[in-house]
């Protein structure tokens, strides 16, 4: 195989996760909308409290086995050793029944007893003591996600992502019909079961996702059996033993750097908390800019970090596998283009939250529209969240599964101070975080990408990566401001005009990027009829 053919493998891999991961933002956007009408912000608060904890045991019994098992898996297929593909499937999947089992029942019983606790103490108004109904409808959803982890990375591994998309479309959309419809049964018996029944359905989600995994693998016997029917047996066969430990000496680094970040959601859980008391607000206003917080600026700034969070899950097993056949010459344009996509979707989309920030939450949330300005303080985060991404999947592609982790405890360390400072100055407050969560982006993904560059020896793209987007990004923005200020003077209709600013938006940076010549043909290959639209650009002698 070319390494054309390679990269074009690679690439519609990520297109196919990209549009994926587009569709089920979207449905995430679109069940947050009643959800958030519903139950407001002080909900979101709770509902943001609940699903923080349960991210954090999620991490730890989880996150790091589709990153483990789909290099893992890509390696031995690269090898042919077919034999022991599939024995890794085998072992992964008693590690992890047995370990997400073990965290299911731990956060289970944890919630119990914290439960307990709150009534004997009378705290129940507190914030974290109404999210235990949250934490005991997430429970089970843990060892779901962990089951479906393990066929996530196994047909990762096999350089296919058309499961995983799937899966995780169809979760969604049973995520967000559950949701909204056990947040509106449930809120009769206040705030914080609304905000269990919307944890309730992300349960009911993951089920219906690890189903469709499960039919995948079943439909897919048959072409599995005969390609591993040609396994030449010239090999040693490893032991379970062995599998245990490369998947934990791979997964550990990546559940690590997870958690810290994941820790960092704790930071400002307990830090906004005590530092916004300290500035002087009360309860009731705390768990409102809480759930501004989560809900909004954590919600709408990682909607385009999902292209770069499928770039990373499908450069992993590709590079892995580059690099196990010794093969270097196809990580250079692998990495090129991951780079270059990731930023030039991630930088258009912060100036545009930048710019737009206020109205978007005007005609998303019309009853709860607060929190515009940590949209616009925020948007920039988007640009270093989706570049930590993906140099952390570049880095783990590589074996380099230790990097992330450390560049994520320094971002972590970094963001402490400053929301200890900033958060409780009454006129910065909330911002103060999403303040410091900017600066632990920052942070975290310079230290990643020196890392990349240093170990892969590649040299990238600056001009396209970085100058090209910048330059259309300015004059895009630029022309999204001037827009809504022109529509909203003839028709002084918010939503109007802030959909024709998006739409004028989208129009001026592509035009501005297209005369920057700032489209590879891989980077439209990644788009729906993006065939067609390299053809006709050629003909224009644009590309």
């Amino acid at each position: 195989m070319s390494n054309v053919k390679k990269n074009d493998s690679f690439v519609k891999m990520a297109a196919i996760l990209a549009a994926a991961g587009i569709i089920v933002r979207l449905i995430g956007f679109l069940y947050r909308l009643p959800l958030t009408n519903k139950i407001g912000d002080a909900g979101n608060g709770i509902y943001a409290a609940g699903y923080n904890i349960y991210n954090f045991f999620l991490i730890m019994s989880s996150a790091g086995l589709p990153v483990a098992i789909s290099r893992m898996v890509a390696e031995k297929l690269a090898l042919e050793q077919y034999g022991n593909a599939k024995r890794i499937f085998k072992v992964s999947m008693i590690a992890a029944g047995s370990l997400s089992l073990f965290f299911a029942l731990a956060m289970a019983f944890g919630t119990f007893v914290f439960h307990r606790y709150c009534i004997a103490s009378g705290s129940t108004e507190d914030i974290w003591c109404k999210s235990v109904w949250c934490l005991y409808t997430l429970s089970p959803t843990i060892f779901i996600v962990g089951i479906m982890a393990v066929y996530r990375g196994y047909f990762q591994g096999f350089q296919t992502t058309v499961p995983t998309s799937l899966s995780q479309v169809v979760e969604q959309i049973f995520n967000a019909v559950f949701s909204v419809l056990l947040a509106y049964m449930w809120i009769g018996y206040g705030v914080e079961f609304g905000a269990a029944g919307g944890t309730a359905g992300t349960g009911i989600g993951a089920f219906a996702g690890l189903a469709v995994l499960m039919l995948f693998y079943h439909k897919t016997r048959a072409s599995r059996s005969r390609l591993f029917a040609s396994d030449k047996n010239d090999y040693e066969l490893e032991s379970g033993r062995e599998i245990a430990k490369n998947l934990l000496k791979i997964a550990v680094p990546v559940i690590t750097g997870t958690a810290i970040f994941s820790m960092t959601n704790f930071v400002d859980m307990a830090m906004v908390d005590s530092r916004l008391a300290a500035a002087g607000f009360d309860n009731d206003t705390i768990m409102k800019l809480y759930g501004q917080l989560n809900g909004k600026y954590v919600t709408l700034t990682t909607m385009p970090v999902s292209i770069s969070t499928a770039i990373a899950t499908a450069v992993i097993p590709s590079i892995a596998a580059s690099m196990t056949k010794g093969d270097k010459k196809p990580v250079q344009s692998k990495v090129d283009t991951a780079l270059r996509v990731t930023m030039m979707i991630s930088i258009p989309a912060a100036c545009g939250l930048g710019v737009l920030g206020s109205p978007i939450l005007k005609m998303l949330f019309p009853r709860y529209s607060e929190g515009g300005s940590l949209i616009t303080v925020g948007a920039i985060s988007v640009i270093f969240l989706a570049l930590s991404q993906i140099s952390t999947g570049v880095l783990q592609g590589i074996g380099r599964v230790k990097t992330p982790a450390l560049s994520a405890l320094c971002g972590a360390l970094v963001k402490i101070p400053f929301n200890y400072v900033l958060i409780a100055i009454p006129g910065i407050n909330i911002i103060g975080a999403v303040i410091s969560t900017t600066v632990c982006y920052i942070v975290c993904s310079i230290l990643n990408f020196i890392s990349l560059v240093r170990a892969t020896g590649v040299r990238p793209d600056y001009t396209g990566m970085l100058v090209k987007p910048t330059a259309a990004a300015v004059v895009m923005g630029a022309a999204c401001f001037g827009c809504y200020r022109a529509v909203y003077g003839i028709l002084p209709v918010n939503a109007a005009a802030t959909l024709i600013s998006i739409a004028a938006a989208m129009l001026v940076y592509f035009l501005v990027m297209v005369l920057l010549r700032g489209f590879a043909r891989e980077d439209l290959q990644m788009i729906p009829m993006g065939g067609r639209l390299i053809s006709c650009l050629e003909r224009l002698k644009l590309m």
